[in-house]
C-alpha cells in the first residue's frame, strides 16, 4: 500500500472544536444536531442540498456538532474563524432553547441514552466495540499543523507524543462521568483509547512500516479507511498535516487559542530540528504509556517521565520552561499573545479544577458546572 502525502506548507494550521448541544432549562443534553445543522444548511444560501457546511460538521453523537476551519496561517486567524462559526450557531440555537458546552465529558448526563447520527460509519463502530462505544460522551479539540515534508510526519508525531501529558493536564475537564466524581482529572483520555487503534501511537521508523501497518489494518478488516486509525496524535496524509488529538474539550477559545499555539510552536521547532539534521527522541513505549496515564489522573499536578533514562518533574514546572524555550518560535509564528495564555492555564487552573470548584460551591450539583461552562463560553 502507498500512501501518499498531500502538499502543505509548513506550520500553517487548522483546528476542529466538538460541542455538545444542552438545555438551557435543564443542563442535560439535547439530541438536535440534525435540527441545527438542517437550519445552517438553509441559512448558508450557496450549498446544494447534498452539500455539507463547510464549518459545521456532523458528529458520533445527536447531541454534538464540530466547528473546523479551514488552513490558517496564524492563531489568531484560527480563533477568529472559530468565534464566526459559533455565532452562527447561536443564531439558530438561541431560539430553541440550546446552549453550548465544551468540556472533556458531560458531566452527568446518562451516556448509553445518546442518540447516534445515522451514518453507516458509526453504527458499524457501535455494532463492533457494543460497551465501550456506547460510552463515548466525551468532547475534544483537534489542531492540524501542515508539513512540508512527509519525512517529517513520523518524527513529530512521536515528538508531541513526548508532551502527551502537557497537553493532557493543561485540557483536563472530565472529572466527572455519569454523575460521578471518577478521581480523575481526564476522564476521557481513559475512556477513547478503549476503542480500537486509538490512544497512544505506536513508533514507526520508515514511512513503509506505517503504511505496512495501514494495510495489515485494512486486510484483516480492522479498518475500512485510514481515517479510523484514531491516535491521539496521527499524521493524516490527505491534508499534509500532523493532528494533535490529546486534548479534552476546551470552554474557551482563549484556552483553544493557547493549546493551538503550543501545538503550532512545537511542531515548527521540531520540524527546524529536522531540517537542521537533528532527531527527535523517542520515548520507551512504557514511559509513553504511563505519562498518559498520570496526566490523566493527576492533571496539573502530575510528575511526569522526561525522557528515556527516566528523569522527572512537576508538568507545570516543565512546561514553564518550554514556555521560555519556545518564546522566539512564538514570535516567528506570531501566537506570542496566544502561548502566553499558557501561563494563564496554568495559574488559573485547567477545566477539571474549575469543575470541582463550582460543583463544591453548589453542594455537588452538577449542573452549575454545565450553566458555569456555558458561560465561559459565552465570553468567548
Amino acid at each position: 500500500m502507498q500512501i501518499e502525502f498531500a502538499s502543505s506548507r509548513q506550520s500553517t494550521l487548522g483546528v476542529e472544536w466538538e460541542i455538545a448541544l444542552v438545555d438551557r432549562n435543564t443542563a442535560d443534553l439535547r439530541s438536535v444536531a440534525d435540527d441545527v445543522l438542517a437550519q445552517l444548511h438553509a441559512r448558508h444560501g450557496s450549498l446544494e442540498l447534498d452539500e455539507e457546511h463547510p464549518h459545521v460538521k456532523q458528529e458520533l453523537l445527536l447531541n454534538t456538532v464540530e466547528i473546523v476551519t479551514g488552513v490558517c496561517e496564524t492563531v489568531s486567524e484560527a480563533k477568529a474563524e472559530l468565534h464566526e462559526s459559533i455565532v452562527s450557531i447561536r443564531e439558530v440555537t438561541d431560539p430553541m432553547g440550546i446552549d453550548l458546552y465544551c468540556a472533556g465529558s458531560h458531566p452527568f448526563a446518562s451516556p448509553k441514552s445518546q442518540p447516534v447520527t445515522d451514518k453507516d460509519r458509526y453504527a458499524r463502530m457501535i455494532d463492533r466495540t457494543q460497551w465501550w462505544g456506547q460510552q463515548m460522551v466525551i468532547y475534544g479539540v483537534h489542531v492540524h499543523v501542515g508539513l512540508d515534508s512527509r519525512d517529517k510526519a513520523l518524527p513529530i508525531v512521536d515528538g508531541l507524543i513526548n508532551y502527551q501529558a502537557h497537553f493532557q493536564a493543561l485540557s483536563a475537564s472530565s472529572p466527572f462521568w455519569g454523575g460521578e466524581d471518577t478521581g480523575y482529572a481526564s476522564q476521557r483520555a481513559l475512556m477513547f483509547q478503549q476503542l480500537p487503534t486509538a490512544g497512544v501511537p505506536y513508533h514507526f521508523s520508515t514511512w513503509k512500516q506505517y503504511e505496512a501497518y495501514v494495510a495489515d489494518m485494512v486486510h484483516t478488516g480492522v479498518i475500512d479507511d485510514i481515517s479510523e486509525i484514531r491516535w491521539d496524535v496521527r499524521p493524516v496524509p490527505r491534508f499534509g498535516t500532523v493532528e494533535m488529538r490529546i486534548s479534552d474539550g476546551l470552554s474557551s477559545l482563549q484556552d483553544i487559542g493557547a493549546i493551538a499555539a503550543l501545538t503550532q510552536c512545537l511542531v515548527d521547532d521540531m520540524s527546524t530540528t529536522l531540517d537542521n539534521g537533528g532527531s527527535i527522541p523517542v520515548m520507551p513505549p512504557w514511559y509513553r504509556v504511563e505519562n498518559k496515564w498520570r496526566a490523566a489522573r493527576y492533571g496539573m499536578e502530575a510528575i511526569i517521565i522526561l525522557n528515556a533514562e527516566g528523569d522527572e518533574m512537576l508538568v507545570t514546572d516543565h512546561l514553564r520552561m518550554e514556555l521560555e524555550r519556545l518564546a522566539p518560535v512564538a514570535e516567528k509564528l506570531g501566537c506570542s499573545a496566544e502561548l502566553a495564555d499558557v501561563e494563564r492555564i496554568i495559574t488559573g487552573g485547567a477545566g477539571y479544577q474549575w469543575q470541582h470548584k463550582i460543583a463544591a460551591a453548589h453542594g455537588g450539583d452538577l449542573r452549575e458546572v454545565v450553566k458555569d461552562n456555558i458561560r465561559r463560553m459565552n465570553i468567548a
